[in-house]
């Protein structure tokens, strides 16, 4: 397994596609959305949550369609988040021929990032990974340094 290397990309105005509408999709929307991205969607259905972040975040564009192979072209990035494995697996390989990373969220081998857990105070992001190896321990360190950095803004450095 490589170790990946940690990186901070600017992501406002990048056009990221996730597809499925699951709780890992809403996740991965509403913080892409943070970071100024615009998100679309596809799925045949999604999360009601989806639905109401879409009527207030003009970024975010629900597309109620399955996967069709050979639509993606502009994508920064794509996460394959369906619950059918044939599907993301399809995804991956039309990432991968067309040079867009991609990040299915079923299986770690086939991906090109990781999404780390992220803690955020003021000017200070701190992006938290295990490597796709262990997303409960990557989700409790995340939340113990949530823990000390929160209130740090307003201390003298």
């Amino acid at each position: 397994m490589n170790t990946y290397f940690p990186v901070f990309l600017d992501m406002e105005g990048k056009r990221i596609r996730i597809f499925g509408g699951g709780e890992i999709a809403a996740r991965r929307a509403k913080v892409l959305l943070e970071f100024g991205a615009y998100v679309t969607v596809t799925a045949p259905s999604v999360r009601k949550e989806l639905e109401e972040l879409a009527q207030r975040q003009e970024r975010l564009t629900l597309d109620y369609h399955l996967y069709q192979p050979g639509r993606l072209a502009e994508e920064a990035f794509v996460f394959a988040a369906t619950d059918d494995e044939q599907v993301n697996i399809a995804i991956y390989r039309e990432c991968r021929h067309k040079g867009i990373p991609v990040n299915v969220a079923s299986d770690k081998e086939k991906c090109d990032f990781y999404f780390p857990g992220i803690v955020q105070d003021g000017d200070i992001t701190i992006g938290v990974t295990s490597g796709g190896k262990d997303h409960t321990k990557a989700a409790e360190v995340t939340e113990k340094i949530r823990r000390q950095i929160s209130g740090w803004q307003g201390e003298n450095r």
